[in-house]
């Protein structure tokens, strides 16, 4: 009987290293958010869900490129970069599709960002006026270039200068963005990225399969 006495201790030891354990578990997977890129950077955002697509992905990575992982849009990715040139960050991201086998965003951030920072603050954007009906469907495979407006629909006008065409709605990790443009020419979607970059946009190259087009074509 002697033996038995101190178990409800033991146990209550074992309880409280098991629930602390499980913190500390869960305390490793609160993933932050992705920090912006600085101005005029090109950042790769890698899409690894999983601890070992970012493990394979780091292991194929040099050391000299800094990775983090982070949330970007309610997704998982592993941040590297940045890049000054946007030849560098779409070199790396073909290496890391071609060698990895997953899927990379090139974000950048304008040069001179006076005019849309103090947008960041407001809440919900408002989208541009509509001129065609309501009709969501995904994008196919490819690129789509997505343009961060800011609650600032007049820019429609502005990015349409820059693509010379039409310029489209979309939702992408449940946010809207105006669709630059939607092509599975690799050349074409870098180089209308650079081009929105070069004008002061906010813009982001990712995969097409994950964009929802809203409007095909809006304006104001």
């Amino acid at each position: 009987m002697h033996r038995f006495q101190n178990l409800p201790s033991v146990l209550g030891l074992a309880i409280v290293g098991l629930i602390g354990g499980m913190s500390s578990v869960l305390a490793q997977k609160t993933i932050p958010s992705c920090q912006p890129p600085n101005a005029g950077e090109y950042l790769l955002l890698v899409v690894s869900p999983t601890a070992n697509n970012q493990k394979q992905l780091r292991s194929a990575l040099p050391p000299e490129l800094k990775t983090i992982t982070c949330k970007y849009l309610n997704e998982t990715v592993t941040r590297v970069g940045g890049f000054n040139k946007i030849d560098d960050a779409n070199r790396w991201a073909r290496y890391v599709s071609n060698i990895v086998g997953l899927s990379a965003i090139i974000t950048t951030r304008p040069t001179t960002t006076a005019d849309v920072q103090p947008q960041l603050q407001q809440s919900q954007p408002k989208p541009p006026q509509q001129t065609v009906s309501y009709n969501p469907q995904a994008l196919g495979e490819g690129y789509a270039v997505l343009v961060d407006y800011y609650n600032r629909p007049e820019l429609v006008n502005n990015v349409q200068q820059v693509v010379g065409g039409n310029v489209g709605f979309v939702s992408y990790g449940q946010r809207p963005y105006l669709l630059a443009v939607y092509t599975t020419n690799q050349t074409e979607a870098y180089n209308t990225l650079q081009k929105l970059n070069n004008g002061g946009f906010v813009a982001s190259l990712v995969d097409s399969r994950k964009v929802i087009l809203l409007r095909s074509t809006v304006r104001f």
